[in-house]
């Protein structure tokens, strides 16, 4: 399946029907009154999240969504029948913004919402009966629905975020922690779309973690897969920083470090006027130094003596390749994750 992440569409919701002007016709009641009955509400325009969605895929055939008229009353006081509502079933975490960028919706707070509410039918000649007017002849119009043009906007909901350079060893984390089976070769770029993976830590506990794809220096300029990505770690809770300690990338993973962090503040700077946006560069970030198993112990002392000294972080070490240390990394970030919780309560 094809990943889509951001769509536009047009919305609608339903008019009401219009009342209807009758009056009684029968043989044995030469004088009947007014009759006309009301018109059928409108359909509503409703979101739903689901989890069984992950893309915006579906949306890319069909750019209108409208709900059904409200049907027009007839006569003996019979009311038109309701229109069908539109329900549109989003992936959760979906943000709809007006053409300002205002957000309209936010399925992440939510699992369902009337965006946009039908018109209400109007009313039969029945309705406008009085002692003084005992054969109305006017009914009332239906109210109209209300369309407008949305931009729906997926951010996945992770709790963790991985980010870090390719080859850094993000999609084999995941694998390793989750049963997320992402594709794993040793060439650039080989995820093309945000993994997800859920980490089991005890009977009903547990977290979702994200790994970011084709994040390099210049992204923000359009270098790789640019920085479409990161949208999907916005709702993180804390980051993992994956650094490629090995050096057989032929990368300083120092620089590295400091090279994806600048992309976020680029990242930032592009998006703060966003209504609803918050800064990846004030999210907590626990620096992970993988590949260790190719590094003796002076070579890893040194590095990470490096990074105390240029960055004022103290990393992690582990071997996401061989599973060293990665019950430490697990419960350290259990710790943090649950800490963290508890403190927004």
């Amino acid at each position: 399946m094809r990943f889509i992440d951001e769509i536009r569409i047009v919305i609608g919701s339903g008019h009401g029907g219009p009342g209807a002007v009758s009056f009684r016709r029968e043989a044995m009641t030469p004088r009947g009154g007014p009759d006309g009955g009301d018109g059928g509400k409108g359909g509503d325009l409703i979101l739903r999240a689901t989890p069984h969605l992950n893309s915006l895929v579906d949306y890319r055939a069909n750019k209108k969504y409208i709900a059904k008229n409200g049907l027009p009353g007839e006569g003996a006081k019979s009311s038109g029948a309701n229109g069908a509502d539109m329900i549109l079933l989003l992936p959760k975490g979906t943000i709809v913004r007006n053409m300002e960028g205002q957000v309209l919706a936010d399925l992440a707070d939510m699992d369902e919402c009337v965006l946009l509410k039908g018109g209400r039918g109007g009313k039969g000649n029945h309705f406008f009966k009085t002692s003084v007017n005992q054969a109305p002849e006017h009914a009332q119009p239906g109210e109209g629905g209300e369309e407008m043009e949305v931009t729906l906007e997926l951010k996945l909901i992770a709790d963790v975020g991985i980010i870090g350079f390719p080859n850094a060893g993000k999609s084999t984390l995941i694998s390793r922690i989750s049963a997320a089976k992402p594709k794993i070769a040793d060439y650039p770029f080989t995820t093309l779309v945000p993994n997800l993976g859920v980490v089991k830590v005890a009977d009903f506990k547990s977290f979702i973690v994200a790994d970011i794809p084709g994040l390099v220096k210049g992204a923000h300029q359009g270098v790789g897969l640019g920085i479409q990505f990161l949208k999907h770690i916005e709702r993180t809770k804390f980051f993992i920083h994956l650094v490629d300690a090995s050096g057989l990338s032929q990368r300083d993973p120092l620089q590295d470090y400091e090279d994806i962090n600048n992309e976020l503040k680029m990242y930032d700077e592009a998006n703060q006027d966003k209504d609803g946006f918050f800064p990846l560069t004030n999210r907590t970030q626990f620096v992970v130094l993988n590949k260790i198993d190719t590094l003796s112990e002076a070579q890893l002392t040194k590095l990470k003596t490096d990074f105390q000294k240029r960055f004022n972080v103290k990393p992690i070490a582990i071997s996401a390749y061989t599973g060293k240390n990665i019950a430490e990394l697990m419960t350290f970030l259990t710790q943090n994750l649950f800490e963290q919780e508890e403190n927004s309560l």
